[in-house]
């Protein structure tokens, strides 16, 4: 059974959690059944991830979104159905080109097997997240198709690096707005629409959950500096030793150094590094927990997940808006 209460969703309402509990649980046997397929290979492949667990944070907020209109709408499950197949089919891309040897605790595709085979599976994957969504109306297939071309087209920048001129700030936000944003976003504004929430409601969810997952992942970059590991589920400093860039040290590359902070100079100098070595890494996550930049972080964070508070005042209220306002409340116990 998919918990819910880990992302904030207000448990004093117990007829708002066992409907969403009910609907996670609808959508998990789907997803089960979705990635069946008549060669038995190809189901082994396609379930390898979705075994893996998973948070479901999508799902989740598109049965929120459901509850503005009517939650037990018969489109509703399906469309979590296809946000969550289209989820787990990027991540089977995602790691070949990271290549990553590890998702969600176990190896990952392209390790078990190959990378034609992870490539092949994320494609098996997204076609079967059509099929669902085929049968879902032309509306929600155009929204789909937007949210999904604002994905690849975030996968595309983050690939191609920010240009010469281009501050690598803005072309990172640009990038989570395509890769993280755009379905989260569309989580919330097709659970909405096949709940016959109107118009405008529609267009406030989808507003709500892109910048709602924004800031859940600008808090993962907080924790992946400031945690022990135990919140953020890895190894700290994990991005920091491969050299990915994140708002931490994005910030603090846009801040004047120091000269007079021998800690500054030692941070940037370190930054400029090969981070592999045990040492060099511990030195230089001790010195960005330290560092005014960290701050920054949090409190920049801390104002995007306000501003999608701030969505959420015209919406009725409701047990699921003080769930969707939990959310917002859980991005800031997330980066103390």
């Amino acid at each position: 059974m998919t918990v819910v209460e880990p992302f904030g969703l207000s448990v004093q309402d117990r007829d708002l959690t066992r409907d969403v509990q009910a609907g996670l649980d609808a959508v998990e046997a789907a997803l089960g059944e979705a990635v069946k397929s008549d060669v038995p290979f190809i189901t082994v492949t396609a379930s390898h991830l979705l075994e893996a667990g998973g948070k479901r944070f999508r799902p989740l907020l598109l049965l929120l979104a459901a509850q503005f209109g009517d939650p037990g709408a018969p489109g509703v499950v399906p469309a979590a159905v296809v946000v969550e197949l289209t989820h787990l089919a990027t991540l089977y891309h995602d790691d070949v080109m990271d290549e990553a040897p590890v998702r969600r605790g176990a190896p990952s595709a392209n390790s078990r097997w190959d990378n034609s085979v992870a490539i092949l599976t994320g494609d098996f994957l997204f076609s079967r997240a059509s099929q669902v969504l085929a049968d879902l109306g032309p509306e929600a297939v155009r929204m789909q198709a937007e949210a999904f071309e604002r994905l690849v087209t975030g996968q595309i920048l983050e690939t191609r690096g920010p240009g010469q001129d281009m501050d690598p700030l803005l072309h990172y936000l640009d990038v989570l707005e395509g890769k993280t944003g755009s379905l989260i976003a569309v989580s919330c504004r097709i659970g909405a629409l096949m709940a016959g929430a109107e118009r405008e409601l529609v267009e406030t969810l989808g507003e709500f959950g892109e910048r709602i997952g924004i800031a859940f992942q600008l808090a993962d970059d907080v924790l992946d500096i400031a945690s022990d590991g135990h919140e953020s589920g890895k190894t700290p400093g994990t991005d920091l030793r491969e050299g990915v860039p994140t708002l931490p040290t994005l910030l603090l590359r846009q801040m004047p150094a120091d000269p007079s902070d021998p800690d500054d100079t030692r941070l940037r100098e370190l930054l400029d590094q090969d981070l592999s070595d045990d040492g060099l890494h511990a030195e230089a996550l001790r010195l960005l927990r330290a560092h005014p930049a960290l701050e920054r972080a949090r409190a920049e964070t801390l104002r995007r997940a306000e501003e999608a508070r701030a969505l959420l005042a015209p919406l009725p209220a409701c047990p699921a808006k003080a769930a969707l306002e939990g959310l917002c409340d859980a991005v800031a116990i997330r980066t103390m």
